[in-house]
């Protein structure tokens, strides 16, 4: 049964924007140091981050009226494989999640 579900887009040059802006107090504010290091060890570390903070959108979206998350309490890593999954802070939930990302755009769903 699907208890919830959220899409998200994240246009790259505004995170670019961002990141060049605020820095370092953007960065850490949003991702945790598991995210900075796999997103920064990619080619193109700003489309991973992208799809990053489309995915905690997308689960901000499908968790609804919950209790307060800050974006820092959802991690989004990779198992061995590569598919995307989320640790919530203080939380069992299992969510299923797709990102995806282009030059220009990244995008995530995700269905609780």
């Amino acid at each position: 049964m699907v208890r919830g579900s959220g899409i998200d887009i994240v246009e790259i040059k505004k995170l670019d924007r961002a990141v060049k802006r605020w820095g370092d107090v953007f960065l850490k504010r949003v991702y945790t140091a598991k995210e900075l290091a796999y997103s920064r060890s990619k080619r193109h570390p700003l489309q991973h981050l992208a799809a990053r903070f489309a995915a905690k959108e997308a689960i901000f979206k499908a968790l609804g009226n919950s209790p307060k998350l800050n974006f820092r309490d959802i991690e989004i890593i990779n198992d061995v494989n590569g598919r995307p999954f989320c640790r919530i802070k203080n939380r069992k939930t299992s969510i299923a999640l797709s990102l995806s990302h282009t030059d220009h755009y990244a995008v995530a769903s995700a269905i609780l």
